[in-house]
């Protein structure tokens, strides 16, 4: 293991707007985080590793939601989110049980109905893919974990901090052309990221300033910040 999943990290127009709505749909609190950035942490969690920063960016969003966050309702349709502020993109068709929606700022995700035995809220992060199963075998990898291969996705579960069911790799056929809305961040076993570089991440940028991380990008291109481990006593 060279790391543990720490976060995740959502870019923003209007952080504080944005914030608002994903504290409504995981029933959380907006913490101001600073430099206008906000953190959305909900009351229901089981570790901060479900906390997502919400950072304002200059650039706009375009193109395709590459990340997203699948998540179970508490019902069994998504009206309550539609009354939040998400706006409806598609319904549930054939073997596509789920919904799509998107945030105020068209950020896309995916909610399917209550089933027994689960909790509302979040239950798989989801990330597009030229190759599947490298990518899943590259990041239980980095972060420990069991790949599962179903053809045309493969998923990690067990994998270290990680606060939800699968991480989820889904095939598409159209390559990775922009940076990222969303995206996540790792604590390092180790004091640099040696390891991960060694391992095919590539090198973003250097921490600076007040940025005590590391930006990284996995084989697929998608960043990633590494973060020192957290000094002890």
């Amino acid at each position: 293991m060279i790391a543990r999943f720490k976060d995740l990290c959502l870019d923003a127009a209007d952080p504080l707007a944005l914030g608002g709505f994903w504290a409504r749909l995981l029933d959380g609190d907006v913490a101001d985080a600073g430099d206008d950035d906000t953190r959305v942490d909900p009351r229901s969690a089981r570790s901060n590793a479900e906390s997502i920063w919400v950072n304002k960016v200059p650039e706009p969003r375009v193109g395709k939601t590459r990340v997203h966050l699948d998540l179970r309702l508490a019902g069994t349709d998504p009206a309550p989110l539609l009354a939040a502020g998400a706006r409806l993109v598609r319904e549930p068709a054939g073997e596509a049980t789920w919904w799509v929606l998107v945030d105020p700022e068209g950020n896309e995700f995916c909610t399917f109905a209550a089933r027994k035995g689960t909790r509302p809220g979040p239950f798989e992060l989801v990330v597009d893919s030229a190759d599947p199963v490298a990518q899943a075998t590259w990041w239980a990898g980095v972060l420990g974990g069991t790949v599962e291969d179903e053809s045309t996705h493969a998923a990690v579960s067990g994998a270290a901090g990680f606060p939800w069911d699968y991480w989820v790799f889904a095939g598409v056929p159209e390559p990775k052309t922009v940076k990222n809305r969303l995206h996540w961040d790792v604590d390092l076993v180790d004091p640099e990221p040696t390891a991960l570089i060694d391992a095919g991440a590539t090198l973003l940028r250097e921490p600076h300033d007040r940025a005590r991380w590391w930006v990284l990008a996995d084989p697929e291109g998608n960043e990633f910040c590494a973060f020192p481990p957290h000094p002890i006593g």
